[in-house]
């Protein structure tokens, strides 16, 4: 397996844990603006205290992604920036709103407009942003990037606003809010807030299951490459097989109120979709010109990259480690999972 490979799978891993950390604190954020009825402020509290320790620690994913792609495979990265610079910078502008907004309201007077006002930059950031990450995988996964366009909008705009980067799009909000919604049954020990997130999340998985479908049928005449690994292989109709039995077993521990299992298999399921997509993209960044080898760096830097990653873990893991079981040993370890 050459380094090309390695640090492909280093980003496959890497997007992997964003999702599951960085990705549910933003699904926590669409439900901060969906929240409603008497609840609303407990609800409000309950994120709040489940995110604030550790939202800008999950960021870390994002920055290592970036990272390797900017120095181990520059040619794609050049290409992808380039086409997909729209999506791409109102990305980063609605991180950096909903980060900013979220640390101004913390320290702002809670009852007053401004408090509010940035309520709803945090709320409303945290659903543009999934969105957009998933249409710029969506317009990846589709490769439909123009060789000689003909103008600013087949060039910029037509590659991720097309129907299956749109459903990508979608998908990756429900992969989020889903994740969301069964984190936040651990973080409370109050059976009121759990009975709403555990409707939340039963909702949520349901919606995911049956666009996961929706999505793998557009990749069809949006992303064959997708379609055809997916459906035309055995591993893939094992992988749909293994998906669909997480998500329904994930909905069975919902429904009998065993939170920690269904938070499991929730993570089971989006790890087993987001690997389900890297290996049928394999070998290709964004198909069907731009591989993990035609645009990778020379040899001795991915060397140089390997060696930094491996210092960097040494440190990286303990000190997520130590944060996690500071804040989050009793939401890990299932403390507040009241089910009987």
């Amino acid at each position: 397996m050459g380094l090309e490979t390695i640090l492909a799978i280093v980003l496959l891993i890497s997007l992997t844990f964003y999702a599951l950390s960085g990705g549910a604190d933003f699904g926590a954020g669409v439900w901060h603006l969906m929240a409603r009825g008497p609840t609303r402020r407990d609800q409000h509290r309950l994120i709040g205290n489940a995110i604030g320790p550790i939202w800008e620690a999950n960021h870390v994913w994002l920055i290592l992604i970036v990272t390797i792609l900017f120095t181990a495979f520059p040619a794609a990265y050049a290409r992808i920036s380039t086409i997909l610079h729209i999506p791409l910078t109102l990305l980063v502008i609605g991180i950096v709103l909903r980060g900013s907004a979220f640390a101004f309201r913390h320290y702002d007077v809670s009852d007053d407009d401004i408090h509010m006002r940035w309520d709803q930059v945090f709320a409303g950031s945290s659903l543009i942003s999934p969105l957009l990450l998933g249409m710029i995988l969506g317009a990846m996964t589709a490769g439909d990037f123009p060789v000689n366009p003909d103008g600013f909008f087949e060039s910029y705009v037509s590659p991720w606003l097309q129907p299956f980067p749109l459903m990508m799009g979608i998908l990756t909000l429900l992969l989020f809010v889903y994740l969301a919604a069964t984190y936040l049954l651990l973080e409370t020990p109050k059976l009121q807030l759990q009975e709403i997130f555990r409707k939340r999340a039963i909702m949520a998985a349901l919606l995911t299951g049956l666009l996961e479908e929706t999505v793998l049928l557009l990749g069809k005449t949006g992303a064959p490459r997708l379609w055809g690994e997916l459906t035309n292989s055995l591993w893939g109709g094992i992988i749909q097989l293994g998906i669909g039995g997480l998500t329904i077993t994930a909905v069975w521990f919902l429904i009998t109120r065993r939170y920690w299992w269904a938070r499991t298999f929730a993570i089971l399921q989006v790890t087993l979709t987001i690997w389900a997509w890297g290996f049928a993209q394999f070998p290709y960044l964004v198909p069907p010109y731009l591989t993990v080898f035609n645009t990778s760096a020379p040899e001795i830097t991915l060397q140089v990259i390997m060696v930094a990653l491996v210092i960097g873990a040494l440190f990286l893991f303990p000190s997520l480690y130590y944060l996690f079981r500071i804040f989050k040993s009793h939401a890990l370890l299932g403390a507040t999972d009241r089910h009987d």
